[in-house]
């Protein structure tokens, strides 16, 4: 498993987990980041900080430690 934050740009991948603190887990469900979406990495800032993904046929901007909360299993 690795993290959404690890995924290198153009990388895919299957959400497997969602870990964090309450609040930050609901939210990014409320995003539609739940077990069994994919995910593409779009974009990174040259920071790493944030990042762009595409998932459900829409763009999402994250940040770095709401990525790392995301388990992802890489295609």
């Amino acid at each position: 498993m690795k993290k959404l934050s690890d995924l290198h740009v153009g990388g895919h991948g299957v959400v497997k987990n969602v870990d964090g603190e309450r609040k930050i887990k609901r939210r990014l469900f409320d995003m539609g980041i739940t077990p069994g979406t994919r995910v593409y990495l779009r974009k990174k800032a040259p920071l790493g900080d944030p990042i762009e993904i595409t998932l459900r046929n829409y763009e999402l901007t994250l940040r770095k430690a709401e990525a790392f909360c995301v388990e992802i299993e890489e295609d």
